[in-house]
């Protein structure tokens, strides 16, 4: 099965990627050459440049942060919102087919 995430860009515009379950969104999203999401450190949680929103009727069913990943969205380069994610921390599942997630306006 191929799992399909929107990923809304901030001036409104949208594109859809397929991905494979157990893929982290934000590997899925690098190779399908999403340029908003830098993941510098390659999904080694150490960068917080692939900071995601996920969206409000999303949110629950991912969960909040957790542990490290939490600390690192106080680094991001545009502040967190409620939603914000690291996508190297999200791990695509069957479940979160039709994911919807805004991209910020800039990850440095």
């Amino acid at each position: 099965m191929t799992i399909t995430v929107h990923l809304v860009a901030p001036d409104g515009s949208r594109r859809s990627i397929g991905a494979k379950p157990g893929q982290s969104l934000m590997r899925a999203a690098t190779n399908a050459g999403i340029e908003q999401i830098a993941a510098d450190c390659g999904g080694c949680l150490t960068c917080a440049t692939c900071h995601v929103i996920v969206d409000a009727a999303w949110s629950d069913r991912l969960g909040p942060a957790q542990g490290e990943e939490n600390d690192l969205l106080d680094m991001t380069a545009v502040p967190r919102r409620p939603g914000s994610r690291l996508s190297c921390q999200i791990d695509l599942r069957d479940a979160f087919d039709g994911l919807v997630v805004h991209l910020p306006e800039r990850q440095y």
